[in-house]
């Protein structure tokens, strides 16, 4: 497929474009920043105009494309105001859905968010695991920003019903580089209590990306995409005891089994995670 990504020159921005190229597909990235060149086009999300055109086709670099993945945003909050941050990440999902749909690309996979689970969890989740049974839980402008975003995917998978867009909500996104900090995390459990010690490798994003492009049906859905093990070399029952004591827990923890469920993602889209931290320290 020709797709366009936007969000190109993020961290997993980044890593998703070089594995779908290195899949066959061809990539067209789009972002507010990034090296000039083939293969990328400058484009102001938060701008309705660029964006169509942009989809439409630029120049000698594409003609229009097959498919979309969004995953530019503000990432997180706190990095810039609450407000800031809504305007940017909502007038930019609506403006990327509206415009793809309006010309006729008809599959979308899009960057979602953990944090629509309850993050931080200063209210402790309903129970662990978490899974994406009960109700969204925005806790921040950010994560609002992302609920809405689900919401409004689902009026116009409904509008469009040939339509298929796809939210992965992504746990914190991690690359190699990142995994030396790791075995500090140990000394304090509640250090990264706020997503019960959960992480996704990128490249591990990536696939998930690619198996909603190649499988996810018409209609909207979203998916919990995490590693399958935590940060923490600590044991599950342990962290939970200390951190979460009176959390209702489901089944069989695991020793380091992530707290984030990924079963629906494996059922429906295949999404098998093949890379861990503990491959990277000795």
């Amino acid at each position: 497929m020709r797709i366009a990504v936007t969000g190109s020159s993020g961290k997993l921005g980044t890593v998703v474009v070089r594995e779908l190229r290195a899949a066959g597909h061809e990539v067209i990235g789009f972002d507010v920043h990034g090296r000039r060149g083939p293969g990328f086009v400058q484009v102001d999300l938060t701008d309705y105009g660029q964006v169509i055109d942009a989809l439409t086709g630029v120049g000698d670099q594409h003609d229009g494309v097959d498919a979309l993945v969004h995953l530019a945003a503000i990432p997180a909050p706190g990095i810039r105001s609450d407000v800031a941050t809504f305007h940017n990440n909502i007038a930019s999902t609506f403006n990327v859905f509206w415009a793809a749909l309006r010309i006729g690309i008809t599959k979308i996979v899009y960057a979602s968010s953990e944090t629509v689970q309850g993050l931080p969890f200063d209210v402790p989740p309903p129970y662990i695991p978490v899974d994406e049974d009960y109700p969204a839980r925005p806790e921040s402008v950010y994560s609002l920003v992302k609920h809405l975003e689900e919401q409004m995917a689902i009026q116009l998978t409904r509008w469009y019903p040939a339509a298929s867009i796809t939210a992965l909500r992504f746990s914190n996104v991690m690359v190699p580089e990142d995994y030396a900090e790791f075995p500090s995390f140990d000394a304090d459990a509640r250090g990264r209590k706020w997503n019960l010690w959960s992480y996704i490798d990128a490249r591990d994003g990536a696939q998930a990306v690619a198996r909603a492009l190649e499988v996810a049906p018409a209609g909207f859905d979203h998916f919990l995409i995490a590693a399958a093990d935590t940060v923490m070399s600590r044991p599950n029952d342990e962290l939970v005891a200390e951190v979460f004591p009176d959390a209702e827990t489901r089944g069989d923890l695991g020793t380091h089994d992530s707290l984030f469920s990924t079963a629906k993602a494996q059922r429906l889209l295949g999404y098998r995670p093949q890379h861990s931290w503990r491959d990277h320290v000795s």
